[in-house]
């Protein structure tokens, strides 16, 4: 017989319940560990230090929470966004026709 993990029916059981309000979680496979990996973004949305994240994760090393960060493009850009210099226009850089016409001619 192979070991079942009653957390795991728990879990089940509240997706299901979940899936109610939100049916598009009857397609996705939920998993604690999905909920954790969500859970770390959400803080590192929220402005809480990569350290904090770390600890409270129990990794080993930043490094590994540094995956993270790496994975996320939207907290990537707002990250830059506060590094624009005061005298600029804040958005992505859109190079003109010339430019493009230019590259592709590398």
């Amino acid at each position: 017989m192979g070991f079942t993990d009653p957390l795991s029916g728990t879990l089940k059981k509240h997706v299901a319940v979940a899936s109610d309000s939100c049916p598009f979680l009857k397609e996705k496979n939920v998993t604690f560990h999905c909920l954790r990996h969500t859970t770390a973004m959400d803080l590192l949305h929220a402005g809480v230090e990569q350290t904090v994240i770390a600890l409270w994760l129990g990794h080993e090393s930043i490094e590994t929470t540094q995956i993270y960060l790496d994975a996320d493009l939207a907290l990537k850009e707002k990250i830059l966004a506060r590094t624009i210099p005061f005298d600029s226009k804040p958005g992505k850089f859109r190079p003109d026709d010339k430019l493009r016409a230019f590259l592709n001619r590398l």
